[in-house]
Formats: structure tokens, sequence, C-alpha cells
């Protein structure tokens, strides 16, 4: 093998950087402090990079709707971990501010969801990439529509023209919250 079938890449040892989506909400205790700290310990992570924060959205429940209001952003990083790392990151964080997974789609002190790594396209036991509810999600593309207003969701389309087929009746732009690095 000549040096000319090398990726570069591989030739500096480096691996490249993916534009990474995460969706996290918050329905429990100090919506906002988790949120906050979430952000801070994605940003912290070796490897990853945070680069976008979303406004802070309140929303209403999903799935099971006698439960208290979401507050939910969009983070944004450049990353060189493997998918699935930066999944089982996110994992982590959660259970570290006692994320109880009893009932599906209930409230939470913390939910973050991996939505996009670059165009990958992932579908096994462990991860499915594109997350696969996010186009149908408002709280997810609403503010993913704020800090990407190119952004497009693989398989889907551009998140713009997902946002505008979509009642985003239930999602409200809190101004009076910031979450930053």
């Amino acid at each position: 093998m000549s040096i000319i079938d090398f990726d570069v890449d591989t030739l500096s040892g480096m691996t490249p950087l993916r534009l990474v989506t995460y969706s996290l909400g918050s329905n429990l205790g100090d919506r906002l402090e988790y949120l906050q700290g979430a952000t801070t310990l994605l940003n912290a992570t070796p490897g990853m990079r945070v680069t976008a924060i979303s406004s802070v959205y309140e929303t209403d429940p999903v799935g099971l709707l006698d439960q208290p209001r979401f507050l939910n952003i969009i983070v944004q990083a450049e990353s060189s971990l493997a998918s699935t790392v930066m999944l089982e990151r996110a994992h982590a964080i959660e259970e570290g501010f006692d994320r109880i997974r009893t009932v599906r789609y209930g409230p939470r002190t913390i939910d973050i969801d991996l939505i996009a790594v670059g165009d990958r396209v992932i579908n096994n036991e462990t991860l499915v990439l594109p997350h696969p509810r996010a186009h149908e999600r408002a709280f997810v593309l609403v503010p993913w529509l704020e800090v990407d207003p190119a952004a497009e969701l693989v398989g889907r389309g551009r998140v713009a023209e997902l946002v505008a087929a979509l009642d985003t009746s239930g999602v409200r732009r809190r101004d009076d919250l910031v979450v930053e690095l």
C-alpha cells in the first residue's frame, strides 16, 4: 500500500471532528440548574467541545401528559469521540443527576438525547442515529433550528421544513433563562 492510499487523518493520528447535536430536557427539581450542570459536564468531556447552546424553551410534556412542563435546550459540540462513547457519556451524566428510568416519557431530573452525529446513520441494539423520533418533536427541532438554521436531519430533510410541518404551540422561548459555558 502506498502513502497515497492512507487517509490524512490516519497518518496524523487525528480523528476527524464531527458536529454533534444533543437535546437536553428537565422537568423535576431545579430544571435550569440541571440543564446548566449537564451542559458544563458535556463541555468538560475529553474529546468534545461545546460550540453552541440554544435559548431555553419551556415545553409541554409529550407522551405522558400529566407531569410538569419541561425546560429544553439544544447543545451542539464538535467531537472526535465514537458515537457510542458520546451516548455513554450522556447516560453517565444523567445517572450523576439521579435520572430514574421507571416510566417511559415520565418526569426526569435530566434527559440527554443524542440526536445526530454529523451525517452518521447507525441502527443497532445500542444506538440509533439520527434519533428515531427527533423529526416529530418540536421541543427538539425548534431550538435546533435556532442554533443551526441550515441544519438537516439525515433521512428526514431540513430542520426548517420539519419545524414548519409541526405544531409548535407547546414550545415557548424563555428569554429570562440562560444556559451558558
